[in-house]
């Protein structure tokens, strides 16, 4: 969904609160499910968004992720060479295998 935002989908996407005091509102959540978000208008001002919650759940998921990533740079810039450790010294330190590894197939970590 985020890929798709441009400015024709913005613009497309525009809709007055008078919609809302005219009864449409079940109407532009069915649009927001479609198009993935609408923004109101008030007085020619954008006065809020509206989204879908899997919208909303790949947003927060995008800056956790953005945060995760600062997190790691800021470590990796403010780290020596002489308090890495070699993964093979891990790996001796803690009796695994390179074969162990790949017998455990895909690990998913957050």
């Amino acid at each position: 969904m985020l890929n798709n935002i441009s400015i024709n989908n913005m613009l497309n996407s525009i809709v007055p609160i008078s919609r809302f005091n005219k009864g449409e509102a079940n109407r532009i959540f069915d649009e927001v499910r479609k198009s993935g978000y609408k923004i109101v208008v008030k007085n020619n001002k954008p006065t809020c968004v509206i989204i879908t919650p899997e919208t909303y759940q790949e947003m927060l998921e995008t800056l956790e992720d953005y945060k995760l990533y600062i997190e790691s740079e800021q470590r990796m810039k403010n780290s020596k060479d002489s308090e890495l450790i070699p993964f093979e010294d891990v790996l001796k330190e803690f009796n695994i295998t390179q074969e162990h590894l790949d017998a455990t197939g895909d690990v998913e970590i957050e």
